[in-house]
């Protein structure tokens, strides 16, 4: 059966939209109202492929994001990535009279390349958004944008700062963005994440930490058919280190180790000269990280195949975010603000990193995960639980108000 369309479906998600219980809120009737607009504004954002790389497709979301800050009123600037092969970072401030800097952060990048949105554009199938980035981040960047519409609309200014940076490489572990972020943090007293809450409605207090391991097998090539024998096969060499690093856990909430890409050979003719494969390997203690690398540099000594070599190169992504006390403040207020509408949620973690943890090593009290719940990040199946578009804007919103008001210590020793 064919979906409906996403205009012939906003009235029935409008009426859809869950019942709240809560007295009258002036927010939430606020974010109620707004929900056919970002609805529409999430599927033209999705629609715009913006793979972490592409830099004309991600140019373009970018331009898009900021004509919608500007169009609130922001100070908007589009700032250079730190790569020149990356489309600009957006730079949105609005300025308040109160106490509190706060600084949101979400991403546009997405893991999927040119021509995805022309094969499964956005759509809507009963309580569920579809397409490429809809919640790996884009349904975050648009709940953000919401929310500062909505402090405007509600004459709320009773905080000193709000910054804005919607980043364009996080999914490279924000390779284009690194010093920006450092230089934003300095002026914030607290972050906040707009990265997807787990399912069933779970605020993010933990991340694993990103490194990415990759194992070179130099061989020598040979023909074949002719003298194989000549031959040192790269190929070979790197299965067998692949097979020693196989001995670290593959799933789970501590350190994972996972295969993710492999290459070897020129021709199918000829015997294997090089060989690479890649490892993404979560942790939650840097320290973790460390002992994998010693573990293969000392696998890389130990060859199979005589006369190859193997060498071992690691890439640190972001740090992990751990459990902390600031953190845990800050869930505690989310909790508290969405418990006035009738709102339950939880407190979690999970294996994908993110900028939070950059704030947690500056010394920013963060709190991730909260934008829309949804699943299958990576995948032809994301999704966004449209049930929890509103809740989850009117919870950002509040926060904003709250921690504007009442801004927390920044953590001590840092």
């Amino acid at each position: 059966m064919r979906p409906a369309s996403t205009a012939a479906l906003l009235v029935a998600l409008l009426a859809a939209s869950p019942a709240l219980a809560a007295p009258a809120d002036p927010v939430l009737t606020a974010a109620q109202a707004v929900r056919a607009d970002q609805l529409k504004l999430l599927e033209t954002l999705v629609n715009i492929d913006s793979g972490t790389g592409d830099k004309v497709g991600g140019q373009k979301a970018s331009e898009r994001v900021a004509a919608e800050l500007r169009a609130i009123g922001m100070s908007v600037e589009l700032l250079p990535a730190e790569l020149p092969t990356l489309p600009d970072n957006v730079v949105a401030t609005l300025k308040g009279t109160g106490k509190g800097r706060i600084l949101m952060i979400a991403h546009t990048d997405t893991v999927f390349g040119p021509g995805t949105v022309t094969k499964r554009p956005f759509r809507i199938e009963g309580n569920r958004a579809y397409g490429p980035g809809v919640i790996d981040e884009k349904g975050g960047v648009v709940e953000g944008i919401t929310a500062l519409r909505l402090l405007k609309t509600q004459k709320q200014t009773d905080f000193a700062q709000i910054t804005f940076l919607i980043e364009t490489s996080e999914e490279r572990g924000s390779p284009g963005t690194r010093a920006l972020i450092d230089r934003l943090l300095a002026d914030a007293d607290v972050e906040l994440n707009l990265e997807p809450g787990d399912v069933p409605d779970l605020l993010t207090v933990w991340r694993k930490g990103s490194n990415v391991f990759r194992i070179d097998v130099k061989g020598h090539p040979s023909h074949a058919g002719v003298a194989p024998q000549m031959g040192r096969n790269a190929a070979v060499e790197l299965i067998h280190q692949i097979e020693l690093a196989s001995t670290l856990p593959n799933k789970g909430d501590g350190l994972t180790s996972n295969l993710t890409l492999m290459s070897a050979g020129s021709r199918n003719n000829i015997i294997p000269e090089d060989a690479s494969a890649t490892f993404s390997v979560r942790v939650r203690e840097t320290k973790q990280a460390e002992e994998v690398e010693a573990l293969m540099r000392r696998n890389a000594t130990n060859t199979i195949v005589p006369d190859t070599k193997v060498t071992v190169m690691r890439e640190v992504a972001f740090p992990p975010l751990p459990l902390n006390p600031a953190t845990d403040a800050l869930a505690a207020t989310a909790k508290k603000i969405y418990a006035r509408i009738g709102g339950v949620t939880a407190n979690g973690g999970n294996g994908g990193a993110s900028e939070s943890a950059l704030a947690h090593a500056k010394g920013v009290p963060a709190l991730d995960g909260l934008g829309p719940v949804g699943g299958g990040a990576h995948t032809e199946d994301e999704y966004l639980d449209l049930q929890t578009l509103t809740p989850r804007l009117y919870l950002l919103t509040r926060l904003l108000i709250e921690l504007g008001k009442r801004p927390p210590a920044r953590i001590a020793n840092r």
